[in-house]
Parts: structure tokens; C-alpha cells; sequence
């Protein structure tokens, strides 16, 4: 229940348009009770009844409430003629729901503003905290789960809380005004009308103990879903090209249908509470019936006509208070599950921070160094085992080695993605941790395999993270890039919107717009991880002539998959099982005879046939 209230803080900068919606709730409530209470003379009047003739001036106190009232309506009726009335009534029902309907909106004005802004807030620190997270953590979580965590709990957190602030400042101030009424008009029958409630609360407690199971099952399920059709979506041609499609039809048949029984159940159990909470009004207005009804047969009631059709329609304008308090039993369950999820995300703590006494990186003069380097990732072996490398300033430093070797794992320490769990990395001999992340990452430039681009134009792609940079310089990046003459060959040119992922352009046309933007970048220290893999022979040539002259005059590591490309490298080391093997340049390497020389021979033996 505590992290459930934790979200209330998020109602903080709304409390204006909050105590605004609920004045005019409250105003609403009041006019409802006119509304009903305009009823009794009314009716009185058709029925030519009038309330007890009282010539003695009564004075107003609590104890004789009902008596002042009964004087003040018999002075307003003996001083018109029932036309009269009955003229005035009639204007003054339609003056009271016309301020009642008027109230019952600007309320939902109000109320609209802070129901949104609570789940804009919360969605916004939600999605904040995620960029705050380290790569590690979205290694671990599926996207789909975040992703519902984001949509589907955010929405449950936002209307329970709706549903108890509603209860809290809507349902009691019109529970108590009726009751008090109810009091008035006859107190011996209301206390026993009240005592039903204790039961129904009962009841509805134990079904919305249920419901919290079955509310954290099913966002479970939703998440799985939405992990389900992150994936396929994301790998539609492949889904296509192996002829995939039944599968995962019948994939997401099995966990739709998972879903469909838990959330019916679900929908079962959450409606239980109203006919339940009806069930017992109807047995509160039965007893109100047999009591007042046997009082007026045996003529010992001194109720008008019009009064027991009040006492009747207060309790009824009360009944769906009555219910949506008892739902909000429900509400708040589901919504306690619902901010556990989320709620374990924002108390996740990053594990890449910056230190106290962090310094910013103001140049890069001299080297990177890796002095005893061993890494694991949280639920992996070791993956990089004592790692000792110098990387001087303007140098090209190769690292290859067989598949599973860590050579990404060791380039990705660079930029802080992950921290090393021994040993240290220095950067002009200071340690990376003792800089902050933000000045790290601004000298360090990455091309990696995986070509990631955004649903946006050509421009924003290459000029991403940048601001206010003039065309020229996108023109010449592109140039640089060898990307200039397809990009002008695109239907809107540089306003083109190239797709999710690029998925609009060929793999050679992303590689190369990725360059583009490592270049206006204009890093000092350059990583490309295996940037020409997977790219057919005339891409290849384009988008190495555009890394030669991305690497130009900068410090660059460049994870090689074909041999050929790092020939001409200043230091090539060779990895296998995370450590180093084998160090110098390519003929030094092949002198050795050793692991280069291995992977050499069977890629040049690969490359003939």
C-alpha cells in the first residue's frame, strides 16, 4: 500500500486546478440535494399536502433542525397561491440543474487537467530514468515489458488514483451531506440503513485482495505481448523469408488467449462489486419501504408524500457513491500492483554514474590506456581477463580474433558503456570513472555493425545530437561519406523520411548515412566496430573510402572482420578468450605464424574460392 501512495507527490504542482474541481464538486453535490430536495413541496402540493402548520416562529439549531425547516417551507407556502408556487418551482427546478449540469462539467474541466498531467508526469520520469539506466540493464529486460511498463501500468497507477481522489473528495462530502439529511428526516431508520455498509465493505475487500493477484498476472501477460510484436515487427523479412508466418500467428494466438482468460476473470471479478453493493441497496431501500410504508398505513408517520419521495431519491442519488466507494477497494489494489512494477524500475539504480568528484574532459593529448582490464557482464563468465594496451594519440589500432573473443566487449568499455570489474582504463592518465560521462562520450565516436537510425529525415539522422548546424556542413559530411549522390537521388532529397530503422535504404546507404554522422560529429577518438561486415563488394568500397577519411587525423579502434581492411594498421593485438594473444603489425603477425596468421590463411582461402 505504501508504494502505491509514493505516486500522490505527483499531485503536488496540480493542487490549484485540483481544489478547483472539487469546489465545484462540491457545489454540485449541494445542487443535486436541491435538485431532489425541490421534489417534496412539489409533489406536496399536486397532492394537496402541506407541512405542519406551525404558527409558533421556531429558531434555528441542530437539535431542531427538521421543526425550522418545516416553519421556514409553510412561511414560503402561505405566502403565494399554489399557482404560484408551482409556477416558481418549476423555474427554480430548471435554475438548480442548470447550475448542477454546469458544476458537474467545470469539475470534469478541472479535473481533466490533472488526471492528464499526473500521467504525462509519471510517464516522463518513467522514460527519463530509462536513458539514466545502463546498457546492462535493457541487456537483461525485454523492450516489450518496458514498454508496457510505460503504457499499460502508467495508466492503471493514474485511474486508481483518479478513483481515490474522486472517493476522497467527491463521495464522502455527498455521503455526508445526504446522510445528514437522512439523519434529519428520520434518524432511528437511517443508523439502521447504515449498519448494512460494514457488510458490503466486508465483501468487497475480499474480492479486491483477488483482484491485485490477477491485476500483476495480467500486465504480465500484456507485456509479453507487447514483447511478442516488438520482435516480430522488428524481424518482419526474416519472419517472411523462412516462411514464419503461421508460427508466429499461432506465437501470439497461445499468449492472446493466456491473456483473454486471465483478463475475463479479471473483468468477472471487478464487476462483482456493483451488483454486490446494489444487492445490498436494494435490501436498504426494501427496509426503508416497509418501515415508512407501514408508518403511513397505520397513519403514524409524519412524513408528506413529498418527503418520503425525497428520503427515497436521496438514497438513491447516494447508491452509485456508495458503489464507487466500494470499487475504489478494487481500483486501489489493482493500482498497488501496478506501481510495484513500476516503481521497481525508477528504484533501479543506475550502475554507470558519474563520480562525486568527476572532472570534465577539457582535450585529448596523449593516449588511451588499459592497465590489468578484466570484465564480466552480470550474469556471464569472464569475458575479458587482464587486459593490459596502449593506444597512443593518431594511432589505428586493429582487434581481431574469432567470434566470442570479446573484442566488442573490449571497445565498449571505452565509452563507459559497462565498467570494468578490475583494473582501470585511462584516458591522458586519467582514470575513465574519475570523468563525467558526458564529457567522455563527446570525444568518442562509434560506427558499429548494426547500423542504428531514427524514423526521421536524412538531415536529423546525420545531424543527430547536434544543434543549429547549417546545411553545408550536413552537405559535406554526406560528401565525405560517399552518401551525397544517393541522398540527392531520394525522392525529397535530404527531407526524406527514411523509415523504422532506415529500413528504406539499403545496408551500404545506412552504413555510409552513419558515417556521416560520426564525421560532423568530428570525434578525436574514433571506435568502428566491424563497420564493413555484411555489405556487398561495391557498398564496401564506398564505405571503407568514407571511413579512411573518418579516421583521418584521429585515434581509431577498429574491430576487423575482414583482415584485409587492417592491414595497414598502426597495432593490430589479437584477442581469444579475452585475453590478448598476440601483438604488432600485419607482418610481424604473420611472421609469428601464430592465431593472425591462422585467420589470415583461412580468409584468404575463403576470398579465392
Amino acid at each position: 500500500m505504501k508504494v502505491f501512495w509514493r505516486f500522490f507527490k505527483y499531485l503536488k504542482p496540480y493542487i490549484k486546478p485540483l481544489a478547483a474541481a472539487n469546489f465545484f464538486m462540491l457545489l454540485f453535490v449541494i445542487f443535486s440535494l436541491a435538485s431532489i430536495g425541490l421534489v417534496m413541496p412539489f409533489i406536496d402540493l399536486l397532492f394537496n399536502q402541506s407541512p405542519d402548520q406551525i404558527t409558533t416562529e421556531v429558531s434555528f439549531s441542530i437539535l431542531n433542525l427538521k421543526e425550522w425547516l418545516s416553519y421556514q417551507l409553510n412561511e414560503f407556502v402561505q405566502s403565494y397561491s399554489k399557482l404560484q408556487l408551482v409556477t416558481y418551482l418549476c423555474i427554480l427546478i430548471i435554475v438548480v440543474f442548470l447550475f448542477k449540469n454546469l458544476f458537474s462539467y467545470l469539475q470534469t474541466w478541472f479535473m481533466s487537467f490533472v488526471e492528464q498531467g499526473i500521467i504525462r508526469d509519471i510517464r516522463l520520469q518513467l522514460y527519463t530514468h530509462f536513458h539514466k539506466l545502463s546498457l546492462s540493464y535493457f541487456t537483461e529486460e525485454k523492450k516489450g515489458i518496458l514498454i508496457s511498463r510505460i503504457i499499460n501500468d502508467v495508466q492503471i497507477i493514474k485511474d486508481s488514483m483518479i478513483a481515490v481522489i474522486n472517493s476522497l473528495f467527491r463521495d464522502p462530502p455527498l455521503i455526508i451531506i445526504f446522510s445528514a439529511v437522512l439523519f434529519i428526516f428520520n434518524w432511528k431508520l437511517t443508523l439502521l440503513v447504515f449498519a448494512l455498509i460494514p457488510v458490503t465493505g466486508f465483501v468487497l475487500a475480499k474480492i479486491g485482495n483477488s483482484l491485485k493477484k490477477r491485476s500483476i498476472r495480467s500486465q504480465e501477460r500484456i507485456a509479453d505481448i507487447t514483447s511478442i510484436l516488438d520482435e516480430t515487427f522488428g524481424a518482419m523479412r526474416i519472419v517472411k523469408a523462412f516462411g514464419m508466418e503461421e508460427y508466429e500467428i499461432k506465437r501470439f494466438r497461445e499468449e492472446e488467449k493466456k491473456y483473454f482468460r486471465l483478463l475475463t476473470s479479471l473483468i468477472r471479478r471487478r464487476a462483482l462489486a456493483s451488483p454486490i453493493t446494489e444487492f445490498f441497496g436494494v435490501i436498504t431501500i426494501t427496509i426503508i419501504l416497509y418501515f415508512i410504508g407501514s408508518q403511513i398505513v397505520l397513519g403514524e408517520s409524519d412524513m408528506t408524500p413529498g418527503a418520503f419521495f425525497v428520503f427515497l431519491g436521496i438514497f438513491f442519488q447516494m447508491m452509485p457513491s456508495i458503489k464507487l466507494v466500494g470499487q475504489v477497494f478494487n481500483s486501489i489494489q489493482e493500482g498497488i500492483a501496478a506501481s510495484e512494477r513500476v516503481f521497481s524500475i525508477l528504484d533501479t539504480t543506475p550502475k554507470i554514474v558519474d563520480a562525486p568528484d568527476a572532472i570534465d574532459l577539457k582535450s585529448f593529448n596523449k593516449g588511451i590506456q588499459f592497465h590489468n582490464v578484466s570484465f564480466k557482464y552480470e550474469k556471464s563468465d569472464l569475458i575479458l581477463n587482464k587486459i593490459n594496451l596502449e593506444i597512443n594519440k593518431g594511432e589505428v589500432l586493429a582487434i581481431v580474433g574469432p567470434s566470442g573473443a570479446g573484442k566488442s566487449s573490449l571497445v565498449d568499455l571505452i565509452p563507459r558503456f559497462y565498467d570494468v570489474i578490475d583494473g582501470s582504463i585511462l584516458i591522458d592518465g586519467i582514470d575513465i570513472r574519475n570523468i563525467t560521462i558526458k564529457s567522455l562520450r563527446s570525444f568518442i565516436g562509434v560506427v558499429t555493425q548494426e547500423t542504428i537510425l531514427f524514423n526521421d529525415t536524412v538531415k536529423s539522422n546525420i545531424a543527430y545530437g547536434l544543434q543549429d548546424l547549417s546545411r553545408d556542413k550536413i552537405i559535406a559530411a554526406a560528401k565525405a561519406a560517399n552518401a551525397h549522390n544517393f541522398i540527392e537521388n531520394l525522392k525529397d532529397g535530404y527531407e526524406t523520411v527514411i523509415g523504422d530503422r532506415g529500413t528504406k535504404l539499403s545496408g551500404g546507404e545506412r552504413q555510409r548515412l552513419s558515417i556521416a554522422r560520426a564525421l560532423l560529429k568530428n570525434p578525436p577518438i574514433l571506435i568502428l566496430d566491424e563497420a564493413t561486415s555484411s555489405l556487398d563488394t561495391e557498398s564496401e568500397v564506398l564505405v571503407q573510402q568514407a571511413i579512411e577519411r573518418l579516421m583521418t587525423g584521429r585515434t581509431s579502434i577498429v574491430i576487423a572482420h575482414r583482415l584485409s581492411t587492417v592491414q595497414s594498421a598502426n597495432k593490430i593485438i589479437v584477442l581469444s578468450d579475452g585475453e590478448i594473444v598476440e601483438e604488432g603489425t600485419h607482418e610481424v603477425l604473420l611472421g609469428k605464424l601464430g592465431l593472425y596468421h591462422k585467420l589470415y590463411n583461412m580468409q584468404f582461402k575463403f576470398d579465392e574460392k
